[in-house]
């Protein structure tokens, strides 16, 4: 099996969609700049917002990115889960894609089939696919442009299939590829009475959500389809590095790894089973301090200091429970 790098997945990834003609974007800050609806950067689409709504030109229609994200607060917040399943962060990269006015749901589901099946040869028999239950054209396009299986495509309802940023702002209907772990990975019941897969027992990774950004919901709910349809999709960096390496959690990829070896030198003993998830928690929280705090957040009673100061709490509270006193 090939060796992925955290790096070199992020690398592969960024000049796959240069050579589509797509222009790389620096990640933005955590710190969200001129949008107060968001604690932190949560997606790779925040800083391309007014391009969604037609409100900014540039001289690209097409891009993409490695957005630094951390999900810890308000509507996204990932943080009880974190260390205690094999897939959550508060801090991740997030790989996008994205096109502002150009292609549309066909293209960017061709791209995605070509990277996730020729370049990083993940296996088709293990890719499912979801769609809005509402959005025909999603499903004949996967049928039409990629040789997934046709009994791997499931509609779902908007929880799972419907993306919003936030409460207000572009939206629209998504389709998100899962991928199998197989049967190394233990979950009681896989699959439904009806065939299809449950994709909340742990067993189906969601890697990849490619969102058909058409709409613009304001303060009353109401949905107003924007100038023009733009495409904004997102790939886990951490998850899809597990997958690529057979792996059954992000934390044993590179990234992970070190700062776990780097816990355990430091407390000079090995950790039994039952406390490895508070090296995972460490290993995470030390990435969110690091990346908040180089990006101006400090410790504070409130709004995103607050945030901050519950991460490095959790993280030291599990180092005691380790056996770190000093």
């Amino acid at each position: 099996m090939e060796n992925w790098t955290i790096d070199k997945v992020r690398r592969t990834f960024l000049d796959f969609f240069k050579a589509k003609g797509h222009t790389e974007v620096a990640s933005s800050p955590l710190l969200p700049a001129e949008d107060n609806t968001l604690l932190f950067a949560n997606a790779g689409m925040n800083q391309f917002k007014k391009l969604f709504l037609g409100l900014e030109k540039r001289s690209y229609t097409r891009a993409c990115s490695a957005q630094k994200c951390v999900r810890a607060g308000g509507k996204h917040n990932d943080l009880e889960n974190v260390g205690f399943t094999t897939r959550h962060h508060t801090f991740f990269e997030m790989l996008g894609n994205f096109s502002f006015g150009d292609y549309f749901k066909e293209d960017a589901i061709k791209y995605a089939w070509e990277l996730i099946t020729e370049v990083f040869k993940l296996d088709k028999s293990r890719l499912y696919v979801t769609v809005f239950r509402e959005d025909d054209e999603a499903e004949q396009l996967w049928l039409k442009n990629t040789d997934v299986d046709p009994k791997h495509i499931f509609r779902l309802d908007e929880h799972d299939n419907f993306w919003q940023m936030g409460d207000t702002g572009p939206c629209g209907p998504c389709s998100e590829i899962h991928y199998d772990l197989g049967e190394g990975f233990k979950a009681e019941k896989p699959f439904f009475d009806n065939g299809m897969p449950d994709f909340d027992c742990g067993r189906f990774v969601e890697i990849w959500n490619l969102v058909f950004m058409q709409f613009n919901r304001d303060e009353s709910g109401r949905l107003t389809p924007l100038p023009k349809p733009n495409i904004d999709t997102g790939m886990g960096l951490e998850r899809i590095t597990s997958i690529l390496n057979g792996k059954l959690s992000n934390y044993d990829i590179d990234i992970f790894q070190d700062l776990i070896h780097f816990t355990e030198n430091l407390l000079g003993k090995s950790v039994p089973a039952e406390l490895r998830s508070s090296l995972n928690v460490i290993a995470d929280h030390a990435r969110s301090t690091s990346f908040l705090i180089a990006d101006t957040i400090t410790p504070s009673n409130e709004g995103r200091g607050y945030v901050l100061r519950r991460i490095m709490r959790r993280a030291i509270r599990h180092g005691h429970k380790l056996g770190f006193n000093e």
